[in-house]
């Protein structure tokens, strides 16, 4: 028996494995039992030091064009404990709902001052904040019909390369939220809320921006369901 007992979750509050009109879905789910393969001491405990060995922070510059936002939460397990010193990847389409990536096919403009990634760590409460532009929508290239609402992805490194929790994080109120395909393949509509940013107080200032909050638990019933 292993020394690590978590809470089990139901199947129904994570993604599905296979989603009708998404054949990435289909080619992601192992169609043979998997096998369990050892893993050894620095994969469980290594490499150490990701903070140091990976560029943290955010690139400075002109502010890019679109709503400026403020994102906040913390990261914790299931009983509530802070995950710190935790490693955090964002990356996202700008406000046009474009990737600088070579394979985004959309038709959309490049905003010159806004790369769409960073890193950050979170401090000792497991807390993080950063400020971004609210993302755009983009078309699913593939498709005739299906468009991406505004996302953020998030990828969480834990201790190790073999910690690793990917998902995607979503605004109220969008309407293609009813569409997505990936949002909405997780079947449990509570654990849906969990990848639905909450949205903060407004105010207005010197520095004018909407605020989103959103925690992410990491192990247990209540895990924040992972999208890939």
């Amino acid at each position: 028996m292993s020394s690590f007992e978590y809470l089990p979750y139901d199947d129904g509050t994570q993604l599905a494995r296979q989603i009708e009109g998404y054949p990435r879905s289909f080619t992601r789910t192992p169609a043979q039992p998997l096998i369990r393969r050892p893993t050894t001491l620095s994969e469980l405990t290594g490499p150490t030091g990701l903070e140091r060995k990976l560029k943290i922070g955010f690139e400075d510059g002109r502010r890019g064009m679109g709503q400026l936002i403020k994102v906040e939460g913390r990261v914790v397990d299931e009983d509530g404990a802070p995950m710190a010193g935790a490693v955090i990847e964002i990356w996202q389409a700008n406000s046009a709902g474009k990737y600088i990536h070579e394979l985004d096919r959309h038709e959309a403009p490049i905003d010159a001052n806004f790369t769409g990634q960073g890193r950050l760590l979170t401090d000792a409460e497991g807390r993080f904040r950063f400020r971004t532009i609210k993302p755009g929508a983009y078309p699913v290239m593939e498709s005739d019909w299906w468009w991406r609402p505004p996302h953020i992805h998030f990828s969480i490194f834990g201790p190790s390369w073999m910690s690793r929790f990917v998902t995607q994080v979503f605004f109220p109120g969008e309407p293609l939220n009813a569409t997505d395909l990936l949002l909405n393949g997780v079947e449990d509509a509570e654990a849906r809320e969990r990848l639905i940013f909450q949205a903060g107080a407004t105010s207005v200032g010197a520095v004018n921006m909407l605020k989103y909050q959103r925690d992410f638990v990491l192990r247990g019933r209540h895990r924040t369901p992972a999208l890939d």
